[in-house]
């Protein structure tokens, strides 16, 4: 299992908060962690024992180092994070409750990321020995810079030889649906596995699923089957996994997902969550069902251990999935009581 090398391309974010529930114009305080999307992943490939390696460019003063440090810490491979530039990335963000929704504000705008190029990276040599490539739909709505290194990336791990997954992870905040639509489609072109949300297929690629309304918090099981189907088809993806959330409330969410391999669709438990904390949810779910496909899961059982891992990340303060491979095998076996263990 640490045999395995993931690599992942993206852009580390320092997290303001008010603390718990509270509102940004109540909040005379704000908590600072670290965060992003395919950091995020890192962390859970970490914990699972996987070599997981986090590429990205930060500023080389104090609030970057801490940033790195912050990976260090769960064991991540910081060291193709190249330096420079005057700003890390800030999001801020606040919690939602019952029927007031989350919300996050994002200052990232000229971050060291944002200035990167691509000199800052040599592809060929960070993906030497690597046997996993992921990013998500986050880091090329960036720039044009940004996801012209996506694409060097893209074709660098398939060079390699190195399966790649991608989430679109449409963020409406930071591109355009025909943007996304336009660098998306050509990025899809080197990804093998796909993963994406009730949204983002339609978002993206105008794919959408009949009978659901993701406001209403109603799945229907035979739409994104349809969805999977026309994503594969169009880019010829080995692996297709959606993530199925029925939100109820900002607190109380049901949570499942398919996977479609191109001729059979499976489908997860459903798990209904009390949520703590659900930024990070979906790459949770990401690093589950990267960690799984590397140890040989069959597809029942990847799509299992990803949705059991995602859960268990909404129970848990901050961006990172803090669970090791044993918490999220007691839940993708059935132990979903939540006893005290003694």
């Amino acid at each position: 299992m640490t045999g395995k090398k993931v690599i992942t391309f993206g852009e580390l974010m320092l997290r303001l908060a008010p603390q718990g529930y509270q509102r940004f114009v109540q909040a005379d305080s704000l908590g600072a962690t670290f965060g992003g999307g395919e950091a995020n992943v890192c962390v859970s490939l970490a914990n699972y024992g996987l070599h997981s390696v986090f590429v990205s460019r930060l500023p080389s003063h104090e609030i970057g180092q801490a940033g790195v440090n912050a990976l260090r810490r769960y064991g991540v491979d910081t060291s193709h994070i190249a330096r420079g530039g005057e700003r890390i990335g800030i999001y801020y963000l606040e919690k939602g409750a019952s029927q007031r929704p989350s919300k996050v504000i994002y200052d990232r705008a000229g971050s060291s990321l944002f200035t990167a190029s691509s000199e800052d990276f040599c592809w060929k040599e960070i993906f030497t020995g690597a046997d996993w490539f992921h990013f998500t739909g986050i880091t090329p709505a960036l720039n044009d810079t940004i996801a012209d290194l996506c694409l060097m990336a893209c074709q660098a791990a398939k060079d390699a030889g190195v399966t790649i997954s991608c989430d679109l992870n449409y963020r409406n905040k930071l591109w355009s649906r025909e943007k996304a639509g336009q660098v998306m489609e050509n990025l899809c072109k080197y990804v093998d596995v796909c993963i994406a949300n009730e949204e983002d297929a339609s978002d993206v690629f105008g794919i959408q699923a009949k009978d659901t309304d993701v406001t209403a918090g109603t799945v229907n099981r035979e739409g994104y089957k349809d969805v999977a189907r026309q994503l594969q088809e169009r880019f010829h993806f080995s692996k297709v996994a959606i993530t199925l959330r029925e939100s109820i409330s900002a607190n109380d969410n049901d949570w499942s997902a398919m996977l479609y391999d191109g001729n059979d669709y499976y489908f997860s438990p459903k798990y209904h969550m009390h949520i703590v904390d659900r930024v990070g949810g979906g790459d949770s779910f990401g690093g589950g069902l990267i960690a799984a496909s590397l140890m040989g899961y069959k597809p029942q059982q990847t799509i299992n251990f990803a949705v059991a891992a995602s859960c268990l990340k909404h129970s848990i303060e901050g961006d990172f999935n803090l669970v090791s491979l044993d918490e999220v095998l007691k839940l993708a076996n059935g132990d979903a009581s939540g006893r005290v263990q003694r």
